[in-house]
């Protein structure tokens, strides 16, 4: 596994892992998990709820520090390099992460999307470009992001201006797909991927990831149930069970708090003692 020195090409992510588990307050919330899938492979983290699933998919992204264990993502290691594994990955779909507002319209979601992108992430020369520049770059990138994640915005009952209260879970999903997508990440992580989702959309949704993992991003997608031809990691119950829910909501918390970059502009150290420094700028990853 490539996980020190020079990362992999901007393609996939190749992800690894070797006994990754985090312990809550009231115990294991996983414990165990290996993996190993190369650049532009479909994980699906399987498990029921409470198993610790979304943890791990948090901790895979460089959101959340294991407790015991070690890995890989895109050529950069876990945990020593967890912020340098956020600027690759993005999320979709994390309740009380990355949660779609209801009252927006999909428009507004797309916009305020492109704009947090441009700013945390264009250099200080590319703000400098004339806005019109940035304006189709922004347009450009959210039209790419749309058709990966196949949202068609004609077939939408009022067009870009509806509202995500009026999506089908399907479109919603897609909607959080693209959004994530727009930051063009090595690695996408989706959540819930298979959440109340009718057999047939059930089949659409993992034709979808599995159709964007063909096309170079590496997928990583919790659920109840792997689809055929995915690389499967499981997670099972532990007494922790409700550790996992304190430490998602705690999770929400301070990726939130910790929105805003840091005083000096620099990340922050990785080695750096506290459970926010495991932690992501979610909302513009």
């Amino acid at each position: 596994m490539c996980v020190g020195g020079t990362p992999e090409a901007a393609t996939g992510a190749a992800v690894t892992a070797e006994g990754l588990g985090v312990r809550g307050a009231h115990g294991w919330v996983f414990r165990g998990a290996d993996v190993a899938a190369d650049p532009g492979a479909l994980i699906a983290v399987e498990g029921p709820s409470g198993s610790g699933r979304t943890s791990l998919l948090l901790t895979l992204s460089g959101r959340m520090r294991p407790t015991e264990g070690h890995g890989g993502v895109g050529g950069f290691r876990v945990p020593q390099q967890m912020a340098r594994i956020r600027r690759i990955t993005a999320l979709a779909h994390v309740p009380g992460v990355t949660e779609l507002d209801p009252v927006l319209t999909v428009a507004e979601h797309l916009r305020e999307r492109a704009l947090l992108r441009r700013r945390f992430a264009d250099s200080p020369r590319g703000l400098l470009r004339p806005r019109r520049e940035r304006a189709a770059a922004s347009r450009t990138a959210i039209d790419a992001a749309l058709t990966a994640a196949g949202l068609d915005l004609d077939t939408l009952p009022k067009g870009p201006r509806t509202a995500v209260r009026d999506l089908e879970r399907l479109e919603a999903l897609r909607l959080s797909i693209a959004l994530a997508l727009i930051a063009r990440p090595r690695l996408l992580a989706v959540d819930d991927a298979d959440l109340k989702l009718s057999d047939a959309d059930r089949e659409r949704a993992w034709a979808l990831l599995r159709e964007i993992a063909e096309g170079g991003t590496t997928v990583l997608a919790v659920c109840s149930q792997a689809p055929a031809g995915a690389v499967v990691v499981r997670t099972a119950p532990t007494s922790a069970a409700e550790s996992d829910e304190k430490t998602r909501q705690q999770t929400a918390s301070r990726t939130q708090r910790a929105d805003a970059p840091a005083a000096d502009g620099h990340e922050h150290d990785e080695n750096e003692e506290g459970s926010a420094d495991a932690l992501a700028e979610t909302r513009r990853a």
